[in-house]
């Protein structure tokens, strides 16, 4: 008995001595143990998305104990879809899809607008006198059937504009390269880049946000039940995102690593088409402007929700009757993050 009483009372001194060792070590592997969470970009990478690949790349989302599965789009991928099914956290959205949600009663809503202006654009070709909105009567205009239904009622109603004018737009600059009087539809970041490349010099680029379209875009669209049920980790995804837009728009070595896993996602990005994006987006304001320059970046006012639900039902693209304080949540932006 006194043999097994000494080992008993060895084994107890033991783990009394490891207790605390022990306690530390999962301590620490709690520290070391981040909360995963999936965001999925509306398209394939590119610099218009480089908040987010900033956030991963510099450490800011381990830094606030996230471990981001971030996931490009493409054309043949429905990220709606895949947020409306649960197989994603939360998604690139934009204010009329915010608005799809609230008209089906879908339990879905945008926390964040990373975009102050829609980056849409009409281009003219340079030289053609095409500077502005109100000089596109009796041009063609190539838009697309996305166009269509979103931002070209509004600006047919503004400026007087017809139906007859339309073309269809396909994604190929080929048929307004071939005449020096169309005007096509394109993203700020993109199309006039390339257009650019082929004339030598830039076309005329305006920007579908000066003609007063208030629309949000590149929002982060999540579930009502995950914005509820785990509140504290997605404020902690949201700042760790505006900083790592932050942070991005200043462009610098500090923002090399970002853009080589923006490359890596797809090979298609160059440099000088990062640098030249980035450069567009600081300059027309992209994402410090409006909201912005008092609640920070991805800021949103009640004002500008129901102003831009309004402008959309004076044109007949939003019924009436919808209640537009159910399309949004304030509670995760306007804190100052990146504020100009």
């Amino acid at each position: 008995m006194t043999g097994a009483w000494r080992l008993s009372r060895r084994a107890a001194l033991g783990l009394g001595l490891a207790t605390p060792l022990l306690g530390r070590l999962a301590r620490r592997a709690r520290a070391r143990a981040l909360d995963r969470l999936s965001f999925n970009t509306d398209w394939r990478a590119q610099a218009e998305h480089g908040g987010y690949y900033q956030a991963v790349a510099a450490g800011i989302y381990r830094k606030y104990g996230i471990d981001c599965d971030l996931r490009p789009g493409g054309p043949n991928l429905n990220i709606s879809e895949l947020l409306l099914a649960g197989r994603v956290d939360m998604i690139m959205s934009n204010s009329f899809e915010a608005f799809t949600y609230v008209r089906e009663k879908a339990p879905f809503f945008t926390i964040a607008a990373i975009f102050q202006k829609d980056p849409q654009v009409l281009i003219a070709h340079p030289g053609s006198g095409i500077t502005s909105f109100d000089k596109l009567k009796g041009h063609t205009l190539l838009i697309g059937s996305g166009g269509r239904v979103t931002y070209w009622p509004y600006l047919r109603k503004k400026y007087g504009l017809s139906d007859s004018q339309l073309r269809p737009y396909t994604f190929n600059s080929a048929p307004f390269l071939a005449d020096p009087d169309a005007v096509q539809q394109g993203f700020l970041s993109s199309e006039p880049y390339s257009i650019a490349k082929v004339l030598g010099k830039l076309p005329e680029v305006m920007l579908i946000a000066d003609a007063g379209f208030s629309a949000y875009q590149a929002t982060i669209a999540i579930s009502r039940r995950l914005a509820t049920e785990k509140k504290e980790l997605i404020q902690r995804f949201v700042d760790a995102t505006l900083e790592g837009w932050a942070q991005y728009l200043k462009g610098g070595p500090e923002t090399d690593a970002a853009n080589a896993l923006i490359k890596r996602d797809n090979p298609d990005q160059t440099d000088d088409r990062i640098s030249y994006a980035v450069k567009v987006l600081n300059e027309r304001g992209i994402v410090l402007s409006g909201d912005a320059l008092a609640g920070g970046i991805g800021a949103m006012s009640e004002k500008r929700w129901r102003d831009f639900y309004e402008q959309m039902v004076d044109v007949g693209v939003f019924p009436k009757g919808l209640d537009a304080r159910l399309a949004y949540a304030l509670d995760f932006v306007n804190k100052g993050i990146g504020k100009p």
